[in-house]
């Protein structure tokens, strides 16, 4: 099915006003239901059947690989991580991961080919050039990889770990997808996280990048760090642009110390106020549109011809657990500790921990700590959240035909919630269809929140950061 965006994507109307209204906190809608709705009642065994059900469809293969080690402490860091040196760690760690690839392997059939591979952390380029390749060798063994004109291989590169050989080598084992970790390059806020790299540093791997023809290069950014003032990060802004990444990811600095120790060290008082935080996402979206980047949406940005505006263009881009992708609807499989599978209608969690997760594999289980297995009623609501929040539109009669109910009357209630964002100019309501607004654009949580029946069991505050 072709969907059609609302508006296009550079339209953005900044009204500080209506942030302010809005910015409560909330879901980042990486997926619906959202992990707080997965249980320790949902199994390995389920898990397995539904895995072994999927294999009647014809959907290709995602993988996502956890690495969580990290060699130092960046102190905003709220990501599934373990600070080590210890060597012995990481290859015992290794050794589980490569018995989960064999177990989950032998799930699914070989017909069914993996399009996209995502490797995340910690610092996936924490392994060396040995631990890498023996890695990617066991899960093309495992595995039946696409064509490589057909792949989106993708790995996540903290700039301290790898020079220009690291990424000619990276490229030798498939990837063709980079997203390097930026944050911000004015070294006052550096020293505040403890995470220091020079725009020399980035400026090397982005042209050896570019030099091994890697289809993206993306940037991850961060508004509301410590120290962060409007003048510095234009001079961030400035670098950025002039080098020039396909996409940019600009995401809001959530402090919440009392659930991540790294935070605490970082004092209350260095953190920018509200208004200057807003400041500088105004200024990042001005500086970005002008510079020709289109805003996807949820903190992300590419050039007009980068594959996720494509994707917006023809109807394939989706929401998932990396933020937004280009492949419509893979079956995602998890691997390693806390990564997160969505196979068929069902959520998996493994463990957390390493010990857990290799604790349930050396009694010869999956290692799946909790899960959901998605009712019909959240898989409507899943497809409208991701209508909006990819398109920006969604038309009744359409949707109606896909899920056979009567839009106006299965939401009578989410509409009613939705007719004062309409009153406040994040939303048209019409009787054909919802269009979200330039306004609205910036809060696309905000709006896909009140589609959520499960907000009311939630610790909303204590759980979620701020919209913006």
């Amino acid at each position: 099915m072709l969907h059609m965006a609302a508006v296009h994507p550079n339209q953005i109307r900044f009204d500080a006003n209506l942030i302010r209204r809005y910015d409560g906190r909330g879901p980042r809608y990486t997926s619906y239901p959202t992990a707080l709705q997965f249980t320790e009642r949902f199994t390995g065994d389920e898990y397995r059947e539904f895995a072994l059900q999927s294999n009647s469809s014809d959907r290709p293969l995602s993988l996502y690989v956890h690495i969580p080690f990290c060699r130092s402490l960046c102190y905003y860091c709220g990501c599934n991580k373990i600070v080590t040196r210890n060597q012995e760690r990481v290859s015992r760690y290794l050794d589980y991961l490569h018995r989960e690839i064999s177990m989950q392997a032998g799930l699914f059939t070989t017909s069914r080919r993996v399009t996209q591979l995502h490797f995340g952390g910690g610092t996936p380029t924490y392994l060396d050039a040995a631990h890498l390749g023996d890695l990617m060798a066991t899960l093309e063994r495992a595995f039946a990889f696409a064509p490589s004109s057909e792949r989106e291989f993708s790995i996540e590169v903290d700039p301290r770990t790898v020079d220009e050989q690291a990424i000619r080598f990276l490229a030798s084992l498939g990837f063709n997808r980079l997203s390097l970790g930026v944050q911000d390059f004015d070294t006052a806020v550096q020293r505040a996280v403890n995470r220091m790299q020079s725009e020399v540093q980035v400026r090397s791997l982005l042209d050896a990048a570019r030099a091994a023809q890697f289809k993206s290069i993306s940037f991850d950014l961060i508004y509301g760090l410590p120290l962060q003032t409007v003048s510095g990060f234009e001079r961030t802004l400035d670098t950025v642009i002039a080098m020039r990444p396909d996409r940019l990811a600009v995401y809001n600095y959530a402090h919440l110390p009392a659930r991540f120790k790294g935070q605490r060290m970082i004092p209350a008082e260095q953190i920018p106020q509200p208004d200057t935080k807003l400041a500088i996402l105004q200024q990042t979206i001005t500086r970005l549109s002008a510079a020709g980047y289109s805003y996807i949406g949820m903190d992300h940005f590419a050039l007009p011809d980068d594959e996720l505006v494509v994707a917006r263009r023809n109807g394939s881009l989706q929401r998932n657990f990396q933020g937004y992708a280009t492949h419509k609807r893979c079956d995602l499989i998890g691997l390693g500790a806390s990564a997160i599978s969505h196979v068929g209608d069902s959520f998996a969690q493994n463990a957390v921990t390493t010990q857990a997760y290799e604790a349930l594999l050396d009694d010869g289980r999956l290692p799946i700590l909790k899960g959901l297995a998605i009712d019909a009623d959240d898989l409507i609501r899943a497809d409208v959240m991701q209508a909006l929040m990819c398109y920006d539109s969604l038309q009744y009669a359409e949707f109606d035909r896909r899920h056979g109910i009567v839009f106006a009357d299965y939401f009578r209630a989410e509409l009613e919630r939705l007719a004062v964002l309409d009153r406040d100019g994040l939303v048209q309501l019409a009787d054909t269809h919802i269009a979200v607004t330039p306004r609205g654009r910036l809060l696309l949580r905000s709006i896909a929140m009140c589609f959520d029946r499960h907000l009311a069991d939630a610790d909303v505050n204590e759980r979620f950061s701020k919209a913006i």
